[in-house]
């Protein structure tokens, strides 16, 4: 009998929804497990298979786990506002809200297709009034604490999507949706003061089972370092170097290195550093100062800081008084020093900066060592002379401090998140300005402020302010405060405002009294397990640490870290390469589906490596999945209601169950699905074996395979789902025996991974094995070992 996978997992898929299988009351549950992947986007495309692969990572823990007794609730909904969704729309000529009808139609239809376990009862759209209601809400309350707040800041403009950035959306120099290089504006925008949250992110990350990759990029972004805030003199230029007469103005560092200041030979601020316009009429070359500022802002940070011809001006009649010697040193503009970073100004100690040392020579400016060799003692140094570095920097920071120069600080290299877009699709900032009463926030009893639907003059003007501006009815208004005439404003949030809190909706999706009920939140967040691309570490996942953190400080939330377990998963690369519509190398999930089955699928993408590598997808090894399915299909065949099963069977699944459920927990797929494997070859190799065994074994594979297990259980006359009781079976100690081990994997006598072997394999067997394994491919591909230790059962390494 063949093993029809579209006619299988159609029924099922459809059976599951139509009987809310995987649907639970939240308010009885006894045994929560809120397991969520990140809610999609519903873009033109379709489900991609990034999209699939890390849905399919948390469905197979949530199957798992509700075998096991646990209440899983698996949510589902679509973050559906923002830029990739409006310029699509753009695109072909349609207005976001139509287009989006159908491409969220289309992705309902590609999810429920693919037997995903998730609860459509609570459906989410970012979108919809009911959701950015309170979106707006917490705006509103972040206002009200003083954490919303409005400035006018140079801020990165991108001219194609027209609208500003923050700056976590630049990646790789360009915008994060469409590449483009943006430009440096000034404007008056809206921001969240993530910055007073900088070291509570930083501690947070000590206790969270997060993926290290993550961590260190959000260390990395929060940017802590410890030194010393030290003040520069403006010093007037008609005087001897001796003898400096000191102006009003101070400006300050920040540094690291204030131990080094006595070999300070220059000073460099940036060219967007707001003094230089006070200084314009003391800068004898100013007219050559503002065309290096105009050239420079056409530079994007990126190029900036990897530019590696130096070049700056001389401010030209300006000094500052270097406060260890009363020296005076040139002032100078530079494009390698950047205002997002610091101060946006530094002292220039040559002899001990790159940067600094590649600036000097150009320009012919003084070098002094002031530490030896590099490291100290120090020389040149008056008080420091001789002393080491670490006691150094002390004793510099204490005498700054005592002579009122300077002061111990703290420095991050976070900056505020400006939500401010100046588009049309997206939530409406729920403030208005009223020429009596400033800017007042809307009244909760008046939210949402709805967004006008209008089907022309909703793309995005590029003159600095939001396609809304040019709505009359939606601009004039009345003031809550006073009830005078009024303006409302007219950019909209950021969409990743709406999705730093979306997994709290979806406890309460039909509420429309308040944002999330408190006690089901203290019930079921912070979230168990959390599945996403690393390509949001900064991003989304930084900015729902935020949001948790603001609405524990208000008093709502008794948990401050979202997530208890964050996993990144790794990318599906074709052909090598990152999948791209311009490289033709985008696999869509539905047209596998189609060909080999979501079963064949599901486990081929989960076989091919741990969850957080990148791992290429192949069409010779989805057959090979697909053979699989249909092979423990056959085994059907095999099965008898009272027989004996042989002691090669019965130690094989115990041995599995044990196995699987701790490559389950760990998610270790890769490695569960070998067990597995080996399982269904004892299987297929005896003549038959008992029911018993059989009912184990499905239930086994049910997270994997679950259309093919709910078909093979219905066959056998139950008439509950494979997944409505805590089937997971119990394995027995006594028949277990220990058949394979984790091989540690060295390469120069560094650990590169382990890999799960047979007991008793030799050397040839485990270097062809590894060689399968393409998480080694980097260390060992294309390089010839010298030589290959091999200690039997415990280690392999590869000496290069």
């Amino acid at each position: 009998m063949q093993y029809d996978h579209k006619k299988i997992e159609k029924k099922w898929a459809e059976k599951w929804v139509k009987d809310k299988t995987f649907t639970l009351d939240l308010k009885k549950a006894k045994n929560p497990y809120y397991a969520l992947f990140m809610f999609p986007y519903p873009s033109a495309e379709g489900l991609h298979i990034g999209n699939f692969y890390a849905f399919t990572c948390v469905d197979v823990l949530a199957k798992y786990k509700k075998l096991k007794g646990y209440d899983v609730f698996e949510p589902i909904g679509f973050d559906a506002f923002g830029i990739h969704s409006e310029n699509y729309a753009l695109q072909i000529g349609e207005t976001p809200s139509k287009m989006l009808e159908r491409t969220k139609a289309n992705f309902r239809q590609q999810l429920v297709s693919a037997g995903l376990g998730c609860d459509w009862t609570r459906e989410v759209d970012t979108t919809t009034p009911e959701y950015y209601k309170w979106t707006q809400w917490i705006f509103t309350k972040l206002f009200e604490k003083g954490l919303a707040f409005q400035k006018e800041a140079l801020l990165h403009w991108c001219p194609s999507c027209k609208t500003v950035l923050a700056d976590e959306q630049i990646e790789g120099g360009g915008c994060e949706r469409c590449g483009t290089i943006p430009e440096k504006k000034k404007m008056k925008q809206w921001f969240f003061k993530i910055t007073d949250y900088s070291q509570r992110l930083l501690d947070g990350l000590e206790k969270m089972d997060w993926s290290e990759i993550t961590k260190s990029a959000q260390r990395n972004w929060v940017g802590k370092s410890e030194g010393a805030l030290v003040k520069f003199q403006l010093a007037k230029s008609d005087f001897p170097q001796q003898v400096c007469e000191v102006g009003l103005q101070t400006i300050d560092v920040f540094t690291t290195r204030p131990d080094t200041l006595f070999g300070a030979t220059y000073f460099v601020m940036s060219p967007e550093h707001k003094i230089i316009s006070n200084l314009k009429s003391q800068i004898s070359n100013f007219e050559e100062v503002k065309k290096y500022i105009k050239k420079t802002g056409a530079k994007s940070d990126m190029e900036r800081i990897e530019n590696k011809e130096k070049t700056g001006v001389r401010l030209e009649g300006i000094w500052v008084v270097n406060p260890v010697n009363g020296g005076k040193i040139p002032v100078w503009i530079a494009d390698y020093v950047l205002m997002g970073y610091g101060t946006g100004a530094i002292m220039a100690v040559p002899a001990h900066d790159q940067r600094d040392w590649e600036f000097a020579k150009k320009y012919k400016l003084p070098i002094i060592e002031v530490l030896k060799g590099g490291n100290g003692p120090y020389i040149n140094s008056g008080f420091l002379d001789g002393l080491g570095k670490e006691e150094g920097i002390n004793k510099m920071i204490e005498w700054l401090e005592e002579k009122g120069l300077g002061k111990r600080t703290v420095n991050y290299k976070l900056r505020d998140w400006c939500i401010s877009r100046q588009r049309y699709w997206g939530p409406p900032i729920p403030v208005v300005y009223c020429e009596k009463c400033g800017i007042v926030p809307v009244k909760e009893k008046d939210l949402p402020v709805l967004l006008p639907d209008i089907e022309k003059g909703w793309e995005p003007t590029g003159d600095g302010h939001g396609p809304l501006a040019g709505v009359e009815e939606f601009v004039n208004t009345k003031c809550p405060k006073c009830g005078g005439d009024a303006k409302r404003e007219t950019d909209v949030m950021d969409n990743f405002l709406d999705s730093a809190w979306y997994y709290y909706r979806y406890l309460s999706p039909h509420d429309n009294e308040r944002p999330f009920d408190k006690l089901r939140a203290s019930k079921w967040l912070p979230v168990d397990f959390y599945v996403g691309g690393n390509e949001h570490a900064v991003l989304h996942l930084m900015y729902t640490r935020f949001i948790t953190m603001a609405l524990h400080d208000l008093g709502l939330i008794d948990f401050d870290n979202p997530f208890k377990k964050f996993r990144a998963n790794g990318m599906i690369l074709k052909d090598g390469n990152k999948m791209s519509k311009s490289k033709g190398n985008v696999v869509r999930p539905e047209e596998y589906g189609e060909r080999v089955g979501y079963d064949a699928l599901k486990t081929y993408l989960l076989f091919l490596g741990p969850l957080s590598e990148d791992r290429s997808f192949s069409d010779d090894g989805v057959i090979g999945a697909k053979r699989w399915v249909e092979k423990i299909f056959r085994l059907e065949e095999k099965v008898r209601e009272s027989v004996q099963d042989s002691e090669e069977v019965i130690k094989k699944l115990h041995n599995t169950i044990k196995q699987v459920e701790e490559d389950f927990e760990e998610q270790k797929y890769n490695t569960a699905i070998a067990r597995l494997m080996e399982m269904t070859n004892i299987l297929t190799s005896v003549k038959e074996f008992s029911k018993d065994t059989w009912e184990k074994f499905l239930v086994v594979v049910s997270p994997l395979t679950p259309a093919l297990a709910e078909e093979m259980w219905s066959r056998l006359g139950r008439k509950e789902s494979i997944f409505d009781d805590k089937n997971w079976p119990e394995y027995d100690p006594a028949k277990i025996t220990e058949d394979n081990f984790e091989l540690v994997v060295q390469v120069n006598g560094k650990f590169r991974g382990s890999i799960v072997v047979p007991k008793g394999m030799n050397q040839q067997e485990a270097e062809e094995m590894i060689s399968k394994e393409g998480k080694f491919n980097k260390y060992l591909a294309d390089k010839k070992s010298q030589k290959v230790i091999f200690v039997k059962d415990k280690l392999i390494n590869f000496v290069i």
